[in-house]
């Protein structure tokens, strides 16, 4: 009696978490803007973006629920049988209530054999055949088909987040003083956002579990998943502070928020799931949240790929999956964007002027601008360590005091050169291509006022607050090449690229992902201007390596 019932109510959990896991992964946002037009409400963009955050937090809630009911004991139970079987298994629980499983369904279990030491074959040939086995096997097979599904949610919660923080920044310094009865914002006006980020950061870092996220001054690392438990932390600090105006950016956060999700996942549908298949999983969650965040699902790969430093074949085949989820991840991010009018979320810089053919004169400013980055980088870098180390011993005061002077550097560089005082705040991301269009109403001296205080800012937020590097890295080095172009014989799209390039590398030391950054977002002129990108991110990788400081030998 006992027996049976327990039986019975394992079919029902089965059953329940099936519908509630097939509800998640049906893109019912998709459907919001026809719906809202058909009862008269689809031209309020404002209710349409509400109402599909609202469907896509509900469906993920669902989809979580579900994968706890289920997702164990079906992938236990599924696991042990052959993959032709599959379907008719599923079925047969479904709908059919069986409790069991047909033995001629069953894996024939082979006995494992240890390999005979004395066969001599070469470590290349080893891992070739290991390769080939493994993207062979059924296992790799069902790697991928969960990779697609987990990107879906993935991907889009974290458009919605972007989307969030892009829209926080706009009401915090223009909305906000205007409906409080500014009639513009006051220059003094980031002294009062900082500093409420100041204290939410420095007690998340001080409280919770995790400490709101890896430390930027520690340069771009990828690869890791975080704990469940310290999710909420990592949220709230990048929140924080990048939507209250630190000189950070969001890649960082969306790779540990899409990690960390599809660890979930994995946990939530097998408990004992191995390590190595819930790195890959997690993994597939960061490649799906970053997708499409610098303009291409191939830069956001390639940069996860170089920053996680793996290499070789079984890297190759470990990555596969994360490259479905950037490609899911893509689709996802243009689709929302594409229905609610919201936009990609993603790097775009428009209306660039086509470059088509390169001298020998720009090679030596491809030196030079290399040398100025990698001096002027490893000074902003250096700065943030020592911050982060004060972070450490004093976490409140030192976030608050760096708010406090972030702010300061804003509110200076308003009043010398009356430009607003957000070009100094923020990652940089969303103003990059205003300030690309705009340049000419910039004079030299701006740009240099410009560059000194946002470098500061950018060196006091890598040590204080949480967030990626990569954002500020790249205005920072589009400052050096817009200030240089205003001397004669350099033009200014190959001056922004270089300087993208070269003040990337410096502060990610990842030249590969340098040189990419700096020519897929240039579009058209983007191929003709790759000789010069690589020789400038070449000179400053090399400088600003010698500019390390010496290891202390111990």
């Amino acid at each position: 009696m006992s027996d049976k019932s327990k039986t019975a109510m394992s079919v029902t959990r089965i059953r329940i978490g099936i519908v509630l896991f097939a509800l998640w992964w049906i893109p019912v946002y998709l459907l919001v803007p026809t719906i809202l037009t058909a009862i008269g409400q689809g031209s309020n963009k404002k209710a349409v973006t509400i109402t599909t955050l609202v469907v896509v937090l509900i469906q993920t809630v669902i989809g979580f629920l579900g994968l706890f009911m289920a997702g164990k004991e079906l992938t236990t139970t599924l696991g042990k049988v052959r993959t032709s079987k599959l379907p008719i298994t599923v079925w047969n629980i479904f709908w059919h209530g069986d409790s069991y499983v047909n033995p001629a369904y069953l894996k024939t279990v082979k006995p494992k054999v240890k390999p005979v030491a004395a066969e001599s074959k070469s470590e290349k040939s080893d891992i070739n055949v290991d390769l080939i086995t493994l993207v062979k096997s059924k296992d790799y097979a069902r790697l991928l088909v969960l990779a697609a599904i987990i990107g879906v949610p993935i991907s889009a919660i974290s458009y919605f987040f972007l989307y969030f923080i892009n829209h926080l920044e706009n009401w915090l310094y223009v909305k906000l003083p205007l409906n409080i009865g500014f009639s513009v914002t006051p220059r003094w006006w980031p002294f009062l956002p900082l500093i409420i980020a100041s204290l939410i950061v420095g007690i998340v870092i001080k409280y919770l579990p995790g400490k709101g996220g890896h430390v930027p001054a520690d340069g771009f690392k990828a690869g890791g998943y975080p704990l469940p438990v310290e999710l909420i932390g990592i949220i709230i600090a990048a929140i924080a502070s990048i939507g209250f105006g630190a000189v950070v950016g969001p890649e960082a956060p969306l790779i540990a928020i899409g990690g960390g999700l599809g660890y979930i996942a994995i946990r939530l549908m097998k408990k004992d799931v191995p390590s190595k298949t819930a790195a890959v999983v997690a993994a597939t969650g960061s490649f799906a949240a970053i997708s499409t965040l610098l303009g291409s699902p191939l830069l956001g790969a390639f940069l996860l790929m170089e920053a996680s430093g793996l290499g070789g074949d079984k890297a190759t085949a470990a990555l596969v999956p994360g490259l479905l989820g950037a490609g899911i991840g893509s689709l996802i991010f243009t689709g929302i964007g594409s229905l609610t009018g919201l936009g990609t979320q993603s790097l775009v810089i428009p209306n660039l002027p086509t470059f088509t053919h390169i001298t020998i004169g720009l090679f030596g400013w491809a030196l030079a601008i290399g040398v100025i980055a990698a001096i002027l980088g490893t000074i902003i870098k250096r700065i943030g360590p020592l911050v982060a180390d004060r972070v450490t011993k004093h976490t409140i005061q030192t976030v608050l005091i760096s708010g406090l002077l972030i702010a300061a550097l804003a509110v200076i560089y308003s009043l010398i050169t009356g430009h607003n005082s957000t070009d100094v705040l923020f990652s940089g991301q969303s103003a990059l291509p205003y300030f690309i269009s705009h340049a000419s109403s910039f004079s030299l001296a701006a740009i240099i006022i410009l560059f000194l205080t946002k470098g500061i800012a950018y060196s006091l937020s890598l040590g204080s607050f949480r967030g990626g590097p990569v954002f500020p890295s790249m205005f920072l080095g589009t400052l050096i090449g817009i200030a240089l172009s205003h001397f004669s014989g350099l033009p200014e799209v190959p001056a922004i690229a270089m300087g993208i390039g070269a003040m990337a590398v410096t502060m990610l030391r990842l030249p590969f992902t340098s040189v990419l950054l700096a020519t897929l977002l240039l579009l058209s002129s983007g191929v003709t201007l790759m000789p010069l990108v690589i020789v400038a991110v070449v000179v400053a990788f090399v400088i600003s390596t010698k500019l390390l400081p010496k290891p202390i030998n111990t």
